[in-house]
């Protein structure tokens, strides 16, 4: 018993003493990596601009689009929002913004004539939060260095939007159809280019193209999916379905494989803070 006692003391103690030593590596390696990371600081700013929709109603500008109508009524295309940036090194970021976009679509300032004929449009509000992965390809986030850069970032998306539902009355004689709008989630996977310059220690201005395609064709309301639609009918249902299925094929409109981008154009004016860590040259 004592034989056993002692070999399960003298392993426990090897165990801790190996786990002391990973442990101890683990944070050498921690400080060497902070050591080499110059531009380890908080970015938060705010982020204006233009927005623009590309779906199945309206203009297809990827940016830049132009008010539309009467902005009294519908609004000016525009993106607001803040943002966050965690700078890991001088070329690396990652990003967090939050934003809301007011988006237009109308057919009668669209190219295509057959839009224009068809005179569709309508307006939708898009809050938006994207994760973003954002690299620098100059040290532009160097502690003391004022510098321009150009920047690519990508990542992942997620939209609270509006949405059309219907709500049909079918009986022997008429099919009555009802609309309104509800709240819908979707995702969206944002890529884009910008040029950052920092103008002082901790100041810094971006101008970027921010083009975001969605996994939705609801954004410009021109589809109706088969949950979006209640029916009350004193019809059988073979009969009803059929009359919903006519219904919703008459509805959609576009191409139904091709998504929705809500894109923007925008300004960012951001403030750094945070002590970097210390390294030495």
């Amino acid at each position: 018993m004592f034989y056993i006692c002692t070999k399960f003391l003298s392993n426990r103690r090897f165990s801790i003493l190996k786990m002391k030593r990973e442990l101890t590596y683990a944070f050498i390696a921690i400080f060497c990596f902070l050591s080499f990371a110059k531009a380890q600081r908080h970015e938060i700013g705010v982020q204006l601009g233009m927005s623009n929709l590309v779906g199945d109603i309206g203009r297809t500008n990827y940016i830049l689009q132009k008010p539309l109508g009467n902005v009294s009524e519908n609004g000016l295309p525009f993106y607001g929002g803040v943002m966050y940036r965690m700078n890991f090194n001088p070329y690396q970021t990652v990003r967090l913004n939050v934003g809301f976009s007011n988006i237009q679509f109308d057919d009668r300032y669209a190219k295509e004539n057959y839009r224009r004929m068809r005179q569709l449009r309508g307006t939708n509000s898009v809050i938006s939060a994207d994760l973003l992965f954002e690299y620098n390809f100059l040290p532009v986030n160097e502690e003391q260095t004022s510098m321009i850069s150009p920047y690519i970032f990508a990542g992942v998306s997620g939209l609270y939007m509006d949405a059309v539902k219907a709500e049909l009355t079918i009986t022997n004689t008429s099919v009555q159809a009802k609309y309104k709008q509800e709240k819908a989630f979707t995702m969206g996977l944002p890529f884009g280019v910008g040029l950052k310059y920092k103008f002082n220690y901790n100041w810094a201005l971006s101008g970027e193209f921010t083009f975001r395609p969605t996994f939705s064709d609801q954004v410009d309301y021109s589809m109706l999916k088969d949950g979006d639609v209640t029916v009350k009918s004193s019809l059988g249902k073979d009969q009803t379905a059929a009359i919903v299925q006519g219904f919703m094929d008459q509805r959609n409109i576009g191409n139904l494989n091709s998504k929705d981008w809500v894109n923007s154009a925008t300004l960012i004016l951001s403030y750094s803070f945070g002590r970097p860590p210390c390294y030495c040259k």
